[in-house]
């Protein structure tokens, strides 16, 4: 299976980075894994909720350039669904096995996502009712995509 993760803005700092790359390294043994990293927009205080749009517009553009006709696509959007980590992995087993792969994830930005990439999404998923800095979610998803991958093999890294 291919995973594709595309993210809004950059990691900046060398501990996230780290991290990536060393969730990177497990996922190897599992799959193909893409990051994909897109510009964000600078984002001024008092933004209005028409320059919000914009933004997220611009942003959501960038997104969906990456995304290809055929790909399962999962945004991330704190109103999505919540699922367990077992639940994760059974959905992934079974995109498997439906002949899906190639899945995306999607991380926005600050302002999070744009509605056009919101209705490109096959599935909203939520990993919490808080807001967390998309470079965290970034390692946060590959380690449940990573704990999925165990899941789905009967390693000992979730128990």
């Amino acid at each position: 299976m291919k995973i594709t993760v595309v993210a809004v803005g950059k990691i900046k700092e060398k501990f996230f980075a780290d991290a990536v790359s060393e969730y990177r390294k497990r996922l190897g043994r599992y799959c193909k894994l893409e990051i994909l990293q897109v510009a964000d927009e600078k984002t001024p205080d008092g933004v209005s909720e028409a320059l919000e749009k914009q933004i997220k517009d611009r942003e959501g553009e960038r997104i969906l350039s990456h995304i290809r006709d055929g790909e399962y696509v999962f945004a991330l959007a704190i109103e999505g669904k919540m699922m367990s980590s077992e639940e994760m992995a059974q959905k992934m087993e079974r995109l498997g096995v439906e002949g899906r792969s190639q899945v995306v994830f999607v991380i926005g930005g600050s302002l999070g996502l744009s509605e056009a990439v919101i209705r490109r999404a096959d599935e909203h998923l939520s990993f919490s009712k808080m807001t967390f800095p998309h470079q965290l979610m970034r390692v946060i998803l590959l380690e449940q995509i990573y704990r999925s991958y165990r899941i789905m093999t009967g390693g000992p890294y979730h128990k």
